[in-house]
């Protein structure tokens, strides 16, 4: 399996969450691999925190105040920003899963597998791959996605 520090480069992310307290959470998991450059608490701050940082992926939440995961997600694809977005939320309906996949998410983990999916996740999307919380496939026949 491929690290964040394969490379001598870490991956750095900006976390947007409407939870403070699982943003500090996510930030305690992934600072010893991961370059946590910044963090916002809605949409609106999380692109403009994209746009300021120029992280290598976003991690979205998708239910956040002023703009969701989703709105943020397409307005990150519409302006070309590089970086890759991550989708880690509560939601395992796969129209949330399709609707991730067609705003361009390179990953979509479910925060109930957080602890054993969230870096695969990262790792999958930094080199250019995707990944999906195998929960999904297990809970809805492949998230409905054949």
């Amino acid at each position: 399996m491929t690290t964040s520090k394969s490379f001598g480069k870490r991956i750095r992310l900006v976390i947007a969450d409407d939870n403070a307290q699982l943003r500090d959470k996510i930030l305690q998991l992934l600072t010893p691999e991961y370059e946590v450059v910044g963090a916002a608490g809605d949409g609106k701050a999380a692109v403009e925190a994209v746009s300021l940082l120029k992280p290598d992926i976003v991690l979205l939440d998708i239910s956040m105040p002023i703009m969701n995961g989703i709105e943020v997600a397409a307005e990150l694809k519409d302006s070309a920003t590089p970086a890759k977005v991550v989708f880690l939320t509560v939601h395992e309906d796969p129209d949330f899963l399709r609707a991730a996949l067609k705003v361009g998410a390179s990953g979509y983990v479910v925060k109930s597998q957080m602890a054993t999916d969230l870096t695969d996740a990262l790792n999958e999307a930094s080199e250019g791959r995707s990944f999906i919380s195998p929960v999904l496939a297990l809970t809805n026949g492949r998230a409905g996605l054949d």
